[in-house]
């Protein structure tokens, strides 16, 4: 005689989707099929959260997606307070999709006393109840290690090539890192651009005032060439403006500067618009509102990637798949 009684497992994908970016959810929801689970979701006077999901979640595999712009606390708290609720109403596996990782900048500690801010945020998402979290472009590759689980690390920069190769096919290009940190980041994008040359600016900053910068110089053949910056990110745009200046300065042809996540905080819209960048190219990561936009601003939507990866993710296949065993 056979213990226990035999039953037919189900297997159901479900999107949830905090309130920062709803426009990226739907886009996703959109590419995969699915309907996003409506759910109410809204701030007590104090400033306290509440989420409630008005469907069943029982045995569902679950992606919980948010981006994290401003105000960054409170998205980040509730998607932990979705991913909680998630685990305290019996889904099978719960995956936070994380497109722009709260705090990836603060991972490891400068100067003693200081936080590895972005390890404890894998820590909080680990202890609300995630098994496993989908990102794009994080500030350092090894911030993967952080999450005790499974990372599904996807990579922007084959999207934001195709669309440089697109619009610049036929000029003499040059690869720039806004850093010395970003060589290596410049040198996979010369490489899917066959081979262009590589340049980096040298820079130095003041520990004591964070996003500015002291001094810089290039280094690399730019003279009359169009330089691509190449970049994680744009926050307050003083670090992409300052080399679209430095490089033409240098007797550059053009700028064309490139990032993944536009935070574009403070006066970022209007120095982007300064440095005479012929474009500035980004991805929709973060929500980025009309009154941020201005002509020579491209974003690029990066829903497909991320409905394939969710894709990979329930089908129990390969997300390294979706960059040619490359990521």
């Amino acid at each position: 005689m056979v213990s226990g009684k035999p039953g037919i497992a189900k297997r159901q994908l479900i999107l949830l989707t905090g309130r920062s970016h709803p426009e990226l959810a739907e886009a996703v929801a959109k590419h995969l099929g699915v309907a996003i689970t409506p759910q109410a979701a809204y701030d007590f006077a104090n400033g306290e959260i509440f989420v409630r999901f008005e469907e069943s979640v029982r045995g569902a595999d679950a992606f919980v997606m948010q981006s994290h712009s401003a105000p960054v606390n409170d998205s980040l708290m509730e998607q932990l307070l979705m991913v909680d609720a998630l685990k305290r109403a019996s889904a099978k596996r719960i995956t936070a999709v994380v497109p722009s990782y709260p705090y990836a900048r603060q991972d490891r500690k400068y100067a003693g006393r200081e936080p590895v801010s972005a390890r404890l945020v894998a820590d909080m998402f680990k202890t609300a109840g995630a098994d496993r979290i989908v990102t794009v472009d994080l500030h350092t590759a090894q911030a993967q290690g952080f999450f005790d689980g499974p990372v599904d690390h996807l990579h922007a920069m084959w999207l934001l090539c195709e669309h440089v190769r697109g619009r610049y096919q036929g000029e003499d290009l040059t690869i720039v890192s806004p850093d010395a940190g970003r060589t290596r980041l410049a040198e996979k994008w010369a490489d899917l651009l066959g081979g262009c040359p590589i340049a980096f600016i040298h820079k130095t900053r003041d520990p004591l005032r964070p996003n500015e910068i002291t001094s810089n110089r290039v280094v690399g053949d730019v003279e009359g060439r169009t330089c691509v910056v190449v970049d994680d990110m744009i926050d307050t745009a003083m670090t992409s403006s300052t080399a679209a200046r430095q490089l033409l300065e240098q007797g550059a042809k053009d700028v064309v500067l490139v990032a993944t996540h536009g935070v574009l905080s403070g006066e970022a819209h209007d120095r982007l618009i300064a440095s005479k960048a012929r474009e500035v190219i980004l991805t929709d990561t973060l929500p980025i509102p009309h009154e941020k936009r201005f002509p020579g601003l491209s974003v690029l939507s990066i829903a497909p990637l991320l409905a394939r990866a969710i894709g990979e993710v329930f089908e129990d296949g390969s997300v390294t798949s979706l960059f040619d065993g490359n990521a």
